[in-house]
């Protein structure tokens, strides 16, 4: 079988990229991509960074790295990973949808309109002697729950790193969104989600977390790899 290397060098000759280019769309240090095309792989760090390197490389050629991936597997002697469990939702027929959600809509203010009429007639009180009422009970002005502060309008989270040493760094946001790339010494990044990050790093002694201003715990030695890291913790992310 064609070598890793020679196979991702035709690649990007098919398309016509330099090595330069690659570099600067990637964010991938040019040594690292000529040490892939080399299969020079004593010259690469740990497996965890040269799979994200394989994955930038096609994707930037606009390639699927299934098969990049699998030669890699390959040359490691390592068995395929298994796919994801994947759900598949049956959408409703169409045309029904909408009509429950107006009837549930009818019957909701319905009820509603009910119950204030009901209401306002009880607070004007009963008749006692001499033909006075009873004082109704002082109501809300709606205008000062109105400019109550929403909860969701804070609800964003902005997650920061630093870091002392070079560092690869996968960040995956709720939207779908997923930014890797290799951080030299001294860089600062900053992400934002609605409720959590998903953190791979593959040097936790070199890269300190913020979360929304607040410093978070070490995340390991120097050299330790940390995986699809949870940010904030799932616990924490369910409160409302």
């Amino acid at each position: 079988m064609q070598s890793l290397g020679s196979y991702l060098s035709e690649l990007r000759a098919a398309r016509g990229v330099s090595l330069e280019e690659l570099a600067r769309i990637t964010r991938v240090g040019q040594p690292y991509l000529q040490a892939l095309e080399a299969d020079a792989f004593d010259r690469l760090p740990a497996p965890v960074f040269n799979k994200g390197f394989i994955r930038a490389y096609c994707q930037a050629l606009g390639e699927s790295a299934d098969e990049a991936l699998a030669r890699y597997r390959e040359l490691l002697g390592t068995p395929p990973a298994q796919p994801a469990l994947q759900l598949t939702l049956r959408p409703r027929a169409p045309g029904h949808g909408p009509v429950l959600v107006s009837l549930v809509l009818l019957l909701v203010l319905g009820l509603g309109l009910f119950l204030v009429v009901g209401l306002q007639g009880r607070l004007k009180g009963p008749v006692v002697a001499g033909g006075a009422t009873a004082s109704a009970p002082k109501r809300v002005s709606p205008s000062s729950v109105a400019t109550a502060p929403r909860p969701e309008d804070s609800s964003r989270l902005r997650l920061v790193a630093r870091t002392t040493e070079p560092t690869w760094v996968r960040v995956q946001t709720d939207d779908g969104g997923v930014v890797q790339e290799l951080l030299p010494a001294g860089a600062t990044r900053e992400w934002v989600s609605a409720r959590r990050f998903i953190v791979t790093v593959g040097n936790a002694g070199g890269i300190a977390l913020e979360l929304n201003g607040q410093p978070l715990p070490p995340l390991g030695a120097r050299g330790a790899v940390i995986q699809n890291l949870v940010i904030p913790a799932e616990t924490e992310a369910a409160r409302p």
